[in-house]
């Protein structure tokens, strides 16, 4: 036979084909993946506090706003730091809520809220039938219940400290002889934190608790006046820091609040 006419053959080598699959490719783009996120804890853990706490608040809030204040914001008090410019604005914001309680009617003269030298007072102020609690009682009844967890929802954000005073009037305590106006204030001081810290309120954020009995009447020429048996809520400025503006101040304080309240 003539080599023109031998048959031309091909052979075809064995192996795997190209096109079987891809399936090591999206495990190898996943190994790479978890090798970079683990490198990214690695570094993070190693960065400064500064660092971190910026990382985490990009991710609680992306958008850069919670903290911006204005009385068009709906919510509590964690859109303010108060101080003497924006006092007036938290008064008008508790008054608001007030006026929402169920029994607002019976209660709106027996609530009191102003701005003083030294931050925002809120007075409970008691009535003939007693008000906020029952006569002779250390326990808050439903009415002082309702509003002392109301106030504490709304000032738990606040960077504020606040203090809480129980006052009576000049009627000598009809009772155990062991006990007196002294210790009926100061109880109904504690009732009041600890029901506002239940619902709230930070333990580091209620700065003094006292009892005063009869020794700082709010109507002195009316001594036995019921409106004399009252709990004060002060809601205290921040303190000045000398060099700092106000705006870091606000700012700093707000920031080391968060952190107190998130280690609890």
């Amino acid at each position: 036979m003539s080599s023109a006419a031998r048959p031309i053959i091909i052979k075809k080598k064995g192996g795997h084909g190209g096109h079987h699959g891809g399936a090591w490719k999206v495990a190898y783009a996943d190994f790479v993946t978890a090798m970079m996120a683990l490198f990214i804890v690695l570094w993070l853990m190693n960065t400064s506090k500064p660092v971190k706490e910026a990382i985490s608040g990009y991710f609680k809030d992306p958008s850069g706003t919670a903290k911006k204040t204005g009385s068009a914001q709906s919510g509590t008090g964690e859109n303010f730091t108060i101080t003497k410019d924006n006092m007036p604005e938290l008064k008008e914001q508790l008054q608001r809520a007030i006026r929402k309680m169920n029994n607002f009617e019976q209660l709106k003269k027996q609530i009191e809220i102003t701005v003083t030298s030294e931050g925002l007072r809120i007075e409970l102020l008691e009535s003939a039938a007693g008000t906020f609690f029952d006569s002779g009682s250390a326990r808050p009844n439903d009415s002082g219940k309702e509003l002392l967890e109301m106030l504490a929802h709304e000032l738990q954000n606040l960077p504020n400290t606040i203090s809480i005073e129980g006052h009576t009037d000049s009627k000598p305590f009809v009772g155990n002889g062991s006990y007196s106006n002294w210790e009926l204030s100061a109880d109904r001081a504690n009732a009041a934190r600890r029901l506002m810290q239940d619902s709230g309120v930070r333990g580091n954020q209620v700065s003094q608790v006292r009892g005063f009995a009869d020794q700082n009447l709010r109507k002195k020429d009316a001594p036995e006046d019921p409106s004399n048996r009252r709990i004060t809520i002060l809601v205290q400025y921040l303190p000045k820091v000398e060099g700092e503006s106000e705006a870091a101040k606000a700012e700093g304080e707000h920031e080391r609040a968060e952190e107190k309240h998130a280690e609890h």
